[in-house]
């Protein structure tokens, strides 16, 4: 695998396993659609302004139109939605929705003849076992609105991811992923005036870090990273971090939190890496998209 791909990997699987504990903190003073739209927002335009100064290409209007659609997609009601949902959901059930994406992409590829090997479906049933071990026991409590969001979300970000591949592609590289962001962007700060958010100001310190971070880390980086990602290889090898970020959330709360974690949550951990390790394992680099 290039070190390009490996690198994704690991920012999808790393950083987007801290993005959860950020995103908290910075509901504190950013609403969520509120959240998700300013921090993709200026993410993308950032991104387009460079690219734009290094003599790239604008988007097409047909790329535009994609850019919108799979942007509604991942980041309206993918992001947007998860975001709604983690101020009434559990986040042992948030993480438990988000590790059963693989198997709803896998299923919407099916009627493009994409069809997961047995390695790979085999990794994605054990990945997806130990989330559920890994989240045994938690308060999964939710209200009846939490719970239509995160299956919105799981669902919509399923779908974009597909149609991204197959159906909706964006302009080449990184302008494709900037376009993305932007159209996205304008869709979720629109609903944050519709639904009457209204974000704090000024912000408190640890909101105000946390959205920096998300814009630099779970935008420009991880979220990139997942697009290059969804460019080159199987959606479900692509999709991956679902299982590890409980694993990288759960470390983090050591470190961080103070939290004892116990022999059976070690067990789970080590059930998902051997799902992730399949997964990679079963990759076949002639199908590799280029």
């Amino acid at each position: 695998m290039s070190p390009l791909l490996v690198a994704c990997l690991a920012a999808t699987w790393l950083i987007w396993g801290s993005t959860y504990l950020a995103i908290k903190f910075a509901l504190v003073s950013f609403p969520p659609f509120y959240q998700m739209g300013s921090r993709f927002l200026v993410a993308g335009t950032l991104l387009l302004a460079w690219l734009w100064l290094r003599g790239r290409a604008l988007p097409t209007f047909v790329e535009w139109r994609n850019g919108a659609i799979i942007g509604a997609l991942l980041l309206v009601t993918g992001m947007g939605f998860t975001a709604y949902a983690e101020q009434t959901v559990a986040s042992g059930l948030i993480v438990a929705y988000i590790a059963i994406i693989p198997i709803i992409v896998t299923t919407m590829n099916l009627p493009f003849g994409i069809r997961p090997s047995r390695l790979e479906l085999t990794g994605m049933l054990i990945g997806l076992a130990g989330v559920l071990m890994l989240v045994r026991g938690e308060a999964f409590t939710a209200s009846p609105e939490g719970l239509v969001a995160i299956t919105i979300a799981a669902l919509s970000w399923a779908l974009g991811s597909v149609l991204s591949q197959r159906r909706c592609p964006l302009a080449p590289g990184a302008m494709g992923f900037a376009s993305e962001m932007i159209c996205g962007s304008v869709m979720l700060l629109v609903l944050s005036v519709a639904v009457g958010e209204r974000p704090e100001w000024p912000p408190q310190a640890m909101a105000a870090w946390s959205w920096v971070y998300l814009v630099v880390f779970g935008s420009l980086l991880a979220f990139n990273a997942y697009m290059v990602l969804l460019s080159r290889v199987s959606a479900a090898l692509a999709s991956s971090y679902t299982f590890v970020n409980p694993v990288i959330a759960m470390t983090l709360g050591i470190w961080l939190g103070g939290e004892i974690v116990t022999a059976f949550e070690w067990t789970a951990a080590g059930v998902i890496s051997v799902g992730v390790i399949l997964l990679v394992l079963s990759r076949e680099p002639a199908k590799e998209k280029h």
